[in-house]
């Protein structure tokens, strides 16, 4: 079993825009480097193997300045990106919830489907049971990302996963066998 802390990365310029950013590589906001340090403190008390997070900034900046002074090893996998929002990427916020529930199984233009990006998150999370079983682990990710968790851990089918009112909280613990 793998126990999972899983949290969102830290609030980016296109999130104060009301932008859905998906693969674009968007910056931390004053407001995120505030958050990502908060995060730190929120752990100081744990002793994680590991810290995943994506290859995208906004994940593994969040990442650097939460952990910066802990010696936790920190890796970044692409399989935790954000659903590729192909040639909808920065449209607003509002327009992406919206059209959630039709791509679910289909591609936006240019992009995946939810089900291709939880497949990701799947792949990843096979190999995460190989390699840290018994262990503890903090993964910082995106929307997606937690979509893949509800869908393999708790077994939520896709479309629950998918189209759940979402909220903002100080993690979530998952437990995985």
């Amino acid at each position: 079993m793998v126990t999972i802390f899983f949290e969102s990365h830290a609030t980016t310029v296109d999130n104060e825009a009301g932008l859905a950013s998906g693969w674009v590589d968007c910056e931390l906001s004053a407001l995120g480097i505030k958050q990502a340090k908060e995060m730190g403190e929120r752990y100081q008390n744990m002793n994680f193997d590991a810290v995943f997070c994506s290859d995208l900034q906004r994940s593994y900046r969040t990442a650097e300045i939460a952990f910066a002074r802990r010696s936790w090893p920190i890796f970044r996998d692409k399989r935790l990106r954000e659903c590729d929002y192909g040639e909808m990427s920065r449209e607003t916020s509002e327009n992406q919830e919206m059209e959630k529930f039709n791509r679910i199984n289909q591609s936006f233009p240019g992009g995946e489907s939810y089900q291709q990006a939880v497949w990701r998150v799947g792949n990843f999370l096979r190999d995460l049971l190989k390699k840290y079983d018994g262990k503890t682990v903090l993964i910082i990710g995106h929307r997606a990302t937690q979509y893949g968790l509800e869908h393999w851990v708790n077994g939520a089918p896709l479309k629950t996963a998918v189209t759940a009112p979402w909220q903002w909280q100080p993690g979530w613990i998952y437990k995985m066998k």
